[in-house]
């Protein structure tokens, strides 16, 4: 079974539909039929219902995060080894912060990273990334 982690913006592209919500839907059928595995950090999760709230509201932020609770997509909790490798992408990559705690539960769990955020190609050599847009 494939593992691939999302990040808050591949989760914001399928409430929104914008440009790769399909690509985005293919890897939920998959997990639903067992023949992928979706990964969230738990600090992408908030990540992405801080964003939804900004530009939206609570209302539509709460529910965007009820929504999440029933995709097939497995929140996980911030653990040491992942906040370490996470502040040494940040210092040697530049990345904002939430996002790489996206990216080292990649690597952590030798996964793919699905994203809309271009900013990842930086880390191209590190790990694959599926970019939906």
């Amino acid at each position: 079974m494939s593992p691939f982690v999302l990040d808050a913006s591949a989760i914001i592209t399928i409430f929104e539909n914008r440009a790769g919500a399909e690509k985005l839907a293919g890897l939920l059928h998959q997990a639903t039929d067992g023949k992928a595995r979706l990964l969230m950090s738990v600090i992408n999760w908030g990540e992405a219902y801080y964003s939804v709230w900004s530009t939206n509201g609570p209302g539509v932020a709460h529910h965007v995060i009820e929504e999440i609770a029933h995709l097939p997509i497995s929140i996980v909790a911030a653990e040491l080894e992942q906040t370490r490798l996470a502040a040494e992408l940040k210092a040697q990559h530049k990345l904002p912060y939430a996002d790489c705690f996206a990216a080292s539960l990649a690597l952590l769990q030798r996964a793919t990273l699905v994203t809309a955020d271009s900013d990842f190609a930086l880390l191209k050599k590190k790990l694959p990334i599926l970019l939906l847009s």
